[in-house]
């Protein structure tokens, strides 16, 4: 399992957390969440999965009994590596393990390193190359696309590495490195599922011991490595406390150092003070020069601003320019005009000969509109006569003899038809009727329908009001013996778990409640009024911190169901009552609900007046006063509502009365009596429940029999519209006949009938020529007339042209005389504003001199200050200090030593207190984090387990097997059974009731379990079929060929000594056959 995978599918980098050897940490956040998020299922990319960490090649030299094998080149998902006994198979798992930085005792085949050395070598030699691809690749830059591992064992157990890249280059020869490399990609060699030897799997097959199963579940998952480290983590923080108390006590010898240098450094604070205040003076004396300086520029300053205010001749200048902009402004609007009319007199020009030609145009078109008239005229005429002549032909043909001789058939059929007729009236009135009876036996079926589902809705209601009186009533009998249960059931339960948890010391402060058992009231009549105001707040708890009332919500947890939880409130407890005399309400005759309330403990109060402001609510016994109060004029100060005895409540501008009669739950003081009014209701609800269930019964057998006579009246309906349709069909049949007769004169009748179609066709083409010969003449007539009308415009045009050029000439004259006065206002302009300039010339010169006078004062005080006496005083004042600080800095010792002494005490307690105090902090971050840690590992764990089991039973369901893991993770134990077939019933579930064939098949349904849970880039099984026969060898094979199609960007290499011929051909499958073993004289490892 890769703990440090995201759950994020198509990463391009996930992130990487070095290996620790008894080394404790802490994790990131972002760690914490993928270690809870482990749901992955192989959602990785190409890029990040089937290109890094894939086992290229390996080779062997003088390895175990070998002298060389390989290099063996292996797929990227199946191999199979072949061989008899002997022939290298184990050695070459071996050798990946020990090439791969592993320890000897990994691979169960020796106890030191020297052990796999040759017989007669001096050292031996393991070459792994891994894939290093794709943009998630380790280093791609410096080991490219392979990254090469050899080991070589000297026969004294000695091992050195060198790490190479794709060109055959040392990049490194440090351990560090490589556990870098195995990191990134993933790869534990110590981990039984990435790498499954002989020994291991015989181990577990063999193991009686559910610890050992346990042990091998949580290394294969890492879940055993996460605890480790959560061991080592509270180790070193407990370490780490006991260093802090005893630094603890250090810094109470600092403190003392540090309070004795500064009583010797407060010593010397008389003598600082009076240098101080010599500074300050000096620092008054360089700004009290300044302001002198300044006042002096604000003088000269306020001048140019009075020349400046005198704006007289500006004004008079711009007088004067505005009426020079006048005067160009009305000449150049005359020169505007003047040729706006040019270009409107040539307009009109150009539109008096377009309007000429145009008229020609349309005295054309007239004419040869006349002859199109005249002609549809003549071709209408014609037409006519020709109508006439198809009309007296039809004439003759009907007033012929061929006619009489039909007319006696033509009677019997007429009266055929009119019977038919009569009877089909008949019939028609009849399914009228029926259908009217329909609708109506409709109607009241669905009346009848609607009180049925009315009464069902209000027994339903009587059904739930006498279930809520019953539990009523059992809640009033059961608070006979203890007030408490009326609050709920397990009221008096949650009280003693309180108790409980106050005398074991887990609150800070006990918490208080229910509300309404602490409270009482001084009139037991207005109990309901106070109840309806009260009414969310009757069960709440009031707690004084967030951490009482987390342990408050876990033991209401187990005495209430979730949505029926009494409330509670978080509030400060404090021994007085609130001061509310300001803003409670205050009436000469009704009391609020604070006056009203007899409570004993503070806590209650303050929590009413914070949540429901109690002060602020008045009560009042009757509807009628409580509206005139609140509604009849201006309503109390501070009163916000009023309650009545009746439960109303009344606000200034709305008053809700609750729908049925208020009844006293909690604050009642003779429970009897309410037991007999509630059984009283639950005997009229009885009793009303048992009259609705007759009458719905009765009602019911209605509705039964209206649809009987519904489908009775519906079949007498079909029947009548069957007659109908007979009826109609003989009616057209003979209507038919009567049709064949009249077939010799419709022709004649059609010509006529289509030659009118023409006339009136001819007639419109008449009308539209002669309505487009109006519309010629009338555009004539009103071109002649636009052409009169522009002919007399030019000539008003001609009029207004002279009368413009005449303003022309005045205009101009007026704008010359303006700007001969607009140069000379000039020229006095310019000589006040040279005046200005050399006051400025002179403000700027006494600025410099301020400002090097500001400079020199910043430089003794770089702070602005405003001088309170004059420049003198504060001369004389300075003296005065100099004289008495010499006097006094002669009867002192060394000042700087005492300041240094002190400054270094001071830096030393200030330092220590600083570390001490965040190393407190951390460690109880780190409390917080590691109790979060170890409910996410305990998630973690949970999930992994839910899953392997699932993954379990499935595989073994190919081998017709009954079996379950039962997870303990409390005792840390493991139980597998599996029932063989046929044994399903059998009490024997152990799995050495399997042959050795079933018991391989189960390691390698649990190894599968394993490999769907965790993530590694290549996985190796060694001999997982050595006991197995064909039919579950080969059960086994689909199992793990099926799970490498699934995850085919994983690498498999599967180990064994049977043969391979059964595999199907595929181009992800290899196959790797080994030699038989060359038996030597010399002793070999096994």
């Amino acid at each position: 399992m890769n703990k440090r995978k995201s759950n994020v599918q198509n990463v391009v980098k996930p992130n990487k957390t070095p290996r620790t050897e008894d080394t404790a940490y802490v994790q990131d956040e972002d760690e914490d969440e993928e270690e809870g998020g482990v749901q992955q299922e192989h959602s990785v990319s190409a890029s990040s999965a089937g290109d890094i960490g894939v086992i290229e090649s390996i080779t062997l030299k003088n390895f175990m009994s070998h002298h060389l094998l390989g290099p063996f080149q292996f797929g990227p998902n199946v191999n199979f590596i072949v061989g008899n006994n002997g022939s290298g198979k184990s050695a070459i798992l071996t050798a990946l393990i020990v090439g791969l930085g592993g320890k000897a005792t990994t691979t169960n085949r020796g106890a030191s390193l020297k052990s796999f050395v040759k017989y007669g070598e001096s050292s031996a030699e393991v070459t792994v190359k891994l894939r290093n691809r794709g943009s998630d690749s380790y280093k791609g830059e410096v080991y490219g696309d392979c990254i090469s591992v050899e080991q070589r064992i000297t026969s004294d157990g000695c091992r050195t590495c060198k790490i190479k890249n794709k060109a055959g280059h040392i990049i490194s020869t440090k351990k560090e490195e490589l556990t870098a490399i195995l990191d990134h990609f993933n790869i534990q060699v110590d981990n039984p599922v990435s790498i499954l030897n002989q020994e291991m799997s015989k181990q577990f097959l063999h193991s009686k011991s559910e610890a050992d199963k346990y042990k091998f579940f949580m290394k294969a998952t890492l879940l055993e490595q996460m605890k480790r480290d959560y061991i080592h983590i509270k180790q070193t923080k407990a370490v780490t406390r006991d260093q802090v108390e005893r630094q603890e006590e250090c810094l109470k010898d600092l403190r003392q150092l540090f309070l004795k240098k500064k009583e010797k450094y407060e010593s010397l604070s008389a003598l600082e003070k009076m240098k101080q205040s010599l500074e300050d003076l000096k620092k008054k004396m360089a700004w009290c020069l300044v302001r002198e300086k300044e006042w002096q520029v604000q003088q000269l300053m306020d001048e140019i601003e009075k020349e400046k205010n005198n704006s007289v001749h500006e004004e008079k200048l711009l007088l004067c320019q505005t009426k020079v902009t006048l005067a160009d402004k009305r000449v150049r609007d005359i020169q505007q005009k003047l040729g706006k009319v040019k270009e409107e007199d040539e307009g009109l020009a150009e539109t008096g000969r377009k309007l000429k030609e145009d008229v020609k145009i349309k005295s054309k078109a007239q004419k040869s509109q006349e002859v199109v008239y005249f002609r549809a005229e003549n071709k209408l005429k014609q037409l006519e006569k020709e109508q006439c002549l198809l009309q007296e032909r039809i004439h003759k043909i009907n007033n012929s003899s061929v006619r009489r001789n039909h007319e006696s058939e033509h009677s019997q059929r007429i009266k055929k038809m009119s019977a038919l007729k009569k009877q089909l009236e008949k019939l028609e009135s009849e399914s009228t009727a029926l259908n009217q009876e329909i609708k109506e036996k409709q109607q009241a079926l669905f009346k009848g329908r609607e009180e049925y589902d009315k009464l069902s809705m209000e027994e339903k209601n009587i059904q739930v009001s006498l279930e809520t009186k019953l539990k009523r009533r059992n809640q009033l009998t059961a608070s006979r013996s203890n007030r408490l249960r009326r609050f709920g059931d397990r009221m008096p339960e949650l009280l003693e778990a309180v108790n409980r948890a106050h005398a074991q010391g887990r609150f800070i402060k006990k918490p208080v409640g229910p509300i309404g058992a602490c409270i009482s009231l001084k009139d037991p009549s207005l109990a309901v009024a106070v109840e309806s105001c009260l009414r969310g707040f009757m069960k709440t708890f009031c707690c004084d911190n967030y951490k009482d009332e987390k342990v408050l919500q876990e033991l209401m947890s187990s005495h209430f169901a979730r949505g029926s939880r009494p409330q509670i409130m978080v509030c400060p407890f404090t021994d007085s009552v609130y001061n509310v005399q300001h803003r409670r309400v205050h009436h000469p005759e009704f009391p609020s609900v604070l006056d009203i309330l007899l409570v004993d403990n503070p806590v209650i109060i303050n929590c009413l007046i914070d949540m429901r402001s109690i002060e602020c609510i008045l009560v009042i016994k009757n509807t009628a006063v409580a509206r005139r109060v609140m509604q009849g004029g201006r309503p109390p100060r501070n009163c916000r509502e009023v309650f009545t005895a009746d439960g109303d409540q009344v606000f200034t501008n709305r008053c809700y009365t609750p729908d049925q009669e208020v009844i006293v739950k909690y604050l009642g003081g003779d429970p009897e009596a309410e037991i007999r009014m509630v059984q009283s209701e639950v005997e009229n609800h009885q009793a009303q429940l048992s009259r609705f269930q007759l009458h719905l019964s009765s009602v019911k057998q209605d509705i039964q029999s209206m649809e009987e006579k519904l489908r009775g009246v519906f079949m007498a309906c079909k029947r009548n519209q069957e007659t109908i349709t007979r009826v109609k069909a003989s009616i057209t049949e003979l209507e038919n006949i009567e049709e064949s007769q009249t077939e010799d004169i419709s022709s004649l009748e059609e010509d006529a009938q289509e030659n009118e179609q023409k006339i009136e066709l001819e007639r419109k083409n008449v009308e539209e020529a002669h309505a487009e010969l109006e519309q010629h003449n009338k555009a004539l007539l009103e071109l002649d007339q636009k052409y009169k009308d522009v002919r007399n415009k030019r000539e008003k045009l001609a009029d207004e042209t002279e009368q413009l050029k005449e303003d022309q000439v005045k205009a101009e004259a007026e704008c010359s005389k303006l700007e001969q006065t607009l140069k000379i206002l000039e020229k006095k302009l310019k000589g006040h504003q040279d005046n200005i300039q050399s006051m400025r010339v002179e403000l700027a010169a006494k600025e410099l001199e301020k400002e090097d006078f500001e400079e020199k004062a910043k430089e003794i005080c770089p702070i602005s200050q405003i001088p309170d006496r004059s420049a003198k005083s504060i001369d004389t004042e300075i003296t005065r200090l100099r004289e008495k600080i010499s006097s006094q800095e002669s009867t002192h010792g060394n000042q700087e030593q005492v300041i240094r002494e002190y400054a270094e005490a001071h830096g030393n307690y200030k330092n220590k207190s600083s570390q001490l105090r965040d190393l407190k902090r951390f460690i109880d971050r780190l409390d917080n984090i590691m109790t979060d840690r170890q409910a996410r590992y305990k998630t973690l764990r949970r999930s992994l387990s839910v899953r392997c089991k699932l993954y379990f039973n499935n595989f073994l369901i190919k081998l017709h097997c009954c079996g379950s893991m039962m997870f303990d993770h409390n005792n840390e134990t493991l139980s597998i059974s599996v029932k063989p077939p046929g044994q399903e019933k059998d009490n024997i579930n152990d799995m050495r009731s399997l042959s050795g064939g079933e018991r391989s098949f189960s390691t390698v349904c649990f190894i599968l379990s394993l490999w769907e849970i965790t993530e590694s880039p290549f996985r190796c099984l060694d001999e997982f079929d050595v006991y197995m026969d064909m039919h579950n060898r080969r059960i086994s094979l689909d199992l793990l060929l099926e799970l490498s199609e699934r995850q085919h960007l994983r690498q498999f290499i599967f180990i064994t000594p049977q043969t391979t011929s059964s595999l199907p051909s595929s181009s992800h499958i290899k196959i790797h056959q080994l030699q038989d073993p060359e038996r030597e004289s010399e002793e070999a490892l096994p």
